[in-house]
């Protein structure tokens, strides 16, 4: 991928939390300890699934699946910032800042289409439950997520090579990863403001095309159980979707406070702030909030252990 950029340009500075140099080291402790409880929550997850012959049904390949791209999104980001905070290299060079932008899209793209095909699977379950073995069936699952990780490479395969072909005027990034927005800030080619509008463009296909699809399931599937008769079938239902609809809640809602917002209200803190949440947070709540609270993982979890 070649760089259009100053001869002299040796790479970015990721500033990260050094305007609060007194939250260093808490920061430090969070990220680590956070980091270590979503490895282990997500790989656990994930080899269960793998090892676990009853587990190899869509719902639980999908689950795993997110399991694994959890695990690749916060290593994508984590792991480098880290390393600042521990040597204080804040460095990084042009080429690794780009190859972090990509890897960070693909799985954050892949997070946002994972939480919706996994809507679809509810809707399916809940709505048409006779027919649900042949609707969602192993051949389907692995198209659906095929199709997922393909879309997810291309879209950002091109934002990377749009943003990389740019002319940069400043090194100094305000965060502590390279995201497209805060790197599109220092393109002084001319096209920044063509920049923000495709990064806007593709935000909104990536993040509200999943949207729409997952409240139009969870309508459907409202409806569906308010007719059920039995109130224990409506309770069981009810929450085995709150836990997807948790996950969905915390990961939407920190993408479009980030990526959706009026660039005249960026702020670097509250931008940092945000980002937490959802490379971290998040996927260390998931396995948590939604696999080890679903009866199926406890049953083959227990068959482990005994």
């Amino acid at each position: 991928m070649e760089l259009h950029v100053n001869k002299t340009f040796s790479g970015f500075v990721l500033l990260g939390f050094s305007d609060t140099p007194h939250l260093i080291f808490p920061v430090l402790f969070f990220f680590l300890v956070t980091y270590i409880l979503c490895i282990a929550g997500n790989l656990f997850i994930f080899v269960l699934i793998v090892s676990q012959h009853r587990l190899h049904t869509p719902r639980y390949v999908l689950m795993g699946n997110l399991a694994f791209v959890d695990v690749c999104f916060t290593s994508t980001i984590i792991p480098r910032a880290l390393h600042g905070l521990l040597s204080g290299d804040t460095h990084i060079s042009v080429h690794d800042c780009f190859l972090q932008l990509f890897l960070f899209l693909v799985v954050g793209s892949m997070d946002c289409f994972l939480l919706a095909v996994m809507a679809l699977d509810r809707y399916c379950a809940v709505c048409f439950p006779l027919q649900y073995h042949l609707m969602m069936n192993k051949r389907t699952c692995i198209c659906l997520v095929t199709f997922s990780w393909i879309f997810a490479c291309l879209q950002s395969t091109y934002s990377t090579w749009l943003a990389s072909s740019q002319l940069f005027c400043g090194w100094a990034i305000q965060h502590f990863f390279c995201d497209y927005p805060v790197i599109i800030i220092l393109s002084c080619s001319g096209l920044s403001v063509t920049m923000q509008t495709v990064d806007f463009i593709e935000s909104c296909i990536v993040i509200f095309s999943p949207v729409l699809l997952i409240l139009g399931s969870y309508v459907l599937i409202i409806r569906a159980v308010l007719t059920l008769k039995s109130s224990q079938g409506s309770r069981k239902t009810f929450s085995t979707c709150s836990s997807h609809l948790t996950m969905v809640i915390l990961f939407y809602s920190t993408l479009m406070f980030t990526y959706l917002r009026p660039s005249s209200i960026y702020s670097p803190t509250y931008d940092r702030a945000i980002s937490v949440v959802f490379t971290i947070i998040n996927p260390t709540l998931n396995p948590f909030i939604y696999s080890l609270r679903n009866k199926e993982v406890k049953i083959a979890f227990k068959k482990i252990l005994v």
